[in-house]
C-alpha cells in the first residue's frame, strides 16, 4: 500500500483537515478520505506515515460497528467496493479508496471538540500541576500525573482549523451551542467513552482521554461523526504497564513526539511550522505503533484488500 499525502478524486472537495480530505457526495453524504499525513503539536509534518490513514479509518469503522447501539453515527460504509457501488464515479479510484475511505451521512458539524478525560494527562496535567485547575475550573487536590479520575471529566474545547484548540468551560460551551445541545453532546460523549473504555480495557488498552465530534442531520438528529477512539484522537496506554505518577508509554505517535521534543530542546526547532525533517527510523517506528494499536484493539492484523 503506497503512502498518500493528498488525494484527487472526481468529486467536489469541500474540506481539507490536518489528516482528512472531505468530498461532497450529493446533498446528503460525504466521503472522508484519510491520508497518511501526520501532525504533532498542531504542526503537520512534511513526511507521511505508511498505513496510518488505513489504521485510523478502520479503527473508526470498527468502533462504529461496536457502538451502533449506544449512539447513532455517520458511517455508511468503509468498504471500497461498497463505496464504489454507491458512488460509481469512483470506480477508477479503488486503490486510493482501499482501507482509507469512509462514506458518511452529511451533517452540520458542531464547533466543539467533546473531550473526555478518564485520567489526567497531557495539557490537562500541565494546567493542573501549575494551578490546580482544568480549563480554569478547580479540581481535587493531590492528583498524580496519569491518575484515574473518580468520574470521567468532560472538558470541551473550541475547534481550530490551524494552531491549538482551546479548552473551555461547559458554561462557555452552553453559550456557543445552547443549553439543550450542550447537554446532549455531553451525555453522548459520556455514553460512548464509558462503553469504549470498557471494550478497550478488555483488549489490554486504557483510553486515558479522547475527543469526539458531533453533527446534526437535516432531520435534526444529532449523531457521532469523524473519527472515534483512534490513536490520533485518544491516548492509548498499555494496561499491563500502567503506573500513575508518571507519563505513560502510548500506542500512538509517541516516537514522533519524542523526536520533536529532542529537536525542540536542542534548539533546532521552535515548535512551529515548518517542522524538522523526520528520519526514516522515526517514520518506521511511528507506523508500527499505529499498526500495533489496531492489532491490540481489534485482535486482528490490518489487511487491506
Amino acid at each position: 500500500m503506497t503512502t498518500m499525502a493528498t488525494s484527487d478524486l472526481p468529486l467536489p472537495k469541500i474540506g481539507r483537515g490536518k489528516v482528512r480530505d472531505i468530498y461532497s457526495v450529493g446533498d446528503d453524504r460525504v466521503l472522508l478520505l484519510t491520508t497518511d499525513r501526520i501532525s504533532a503539536f498542531d504542526v503537520v509534518m512534511n513526511e507521511t506515515i505508511p498505513m496510518k490513514g488505513a489504521v485510523l479509518t478502520q479503527i473508526s469503522a470498527w468502533w462504529f460497528n461496536q457502538l451502533g447501539g449506544v449512539v447513532p453515527h455517520h458511517m455508511i460504509s468503509a468498504d471500497a467496493d461498497e463505496i464504489i457501488r454507491q458512488v460509481p464515479a469512483l470506480a477508477d479510484h479503488r486503490a486510493a479508496l482501499a482501507g482509507r475511505a469512509m462514506l458518511c451521512r452529511r451533517t452540520t458539524v458542531f464547533p466543539i471538540e467533546c473531550v473526555i478525560r478518564g485520567y489526567i494527562s497531557g495539557s490537562a496535567w500541565k494546567e493542573y500541576a501549575a494551578s490546580g485547575t482544568l480549563a480554569g475550573e478547580k479540581l481535587n487536590a493531590g492528583l498524580l500525573e496519569s491518575q484515574k479520575f473518580a468520574e470521567p471529566v468532560f472538558s470541551p474545547a473550541t475547534k481550530a482549523e490551524t494552531g491549538h484548540d482551546e479548552n473551555i468551560t461547559i458554561a462557555r460551551m452552553r453559550e456557543i451551542i445552547g443549553e439543550e445541545d450542550a447537554f446532549t453532546l455531553e451525555s453522548m460523549t459520556r455514553a460512548v467513552y464509558t462503553q469504549g473504555e470498557e471494550i478497550a480495557r478488555e483488549a489490554g488498552i486504557i483510553i486515558g482521554d479522547t475527543k469526539f465530534e458531533f453533527g446534526r442531520e437535516g432531520n435534526g438528529r444529532i449523531i457521532l461523526i469523524d473519527e472515534v477512539m483512534t490513536p490520533d484522537s485518544s491516548r492509548f496506554w498499555a494496561a499491563d504497564v500502567y503506573k500513575p505518577g508518571q507519563p505513560q508509554p502510548s500506542f500512538d505517535k509517541q516516537p514522533l513526539r519524542d523526536y520533536l521534543d529532542i529537536e525542540r530542546r536542542a534548539g533546532r526547532w521552535n515548535g512551529e511550522a515548518p517542522p524538522p525533517p523526520l528520519p526514516p527510523e522515526v517514520i518506521d517506528a511511528t507506523s508500527k505503533r499505529y499498526l500495533e494499536a489496531y492489532r491490540r484493539l481489534t485482535g486482528t492484523e490490518l489487511v487491506i484488500n
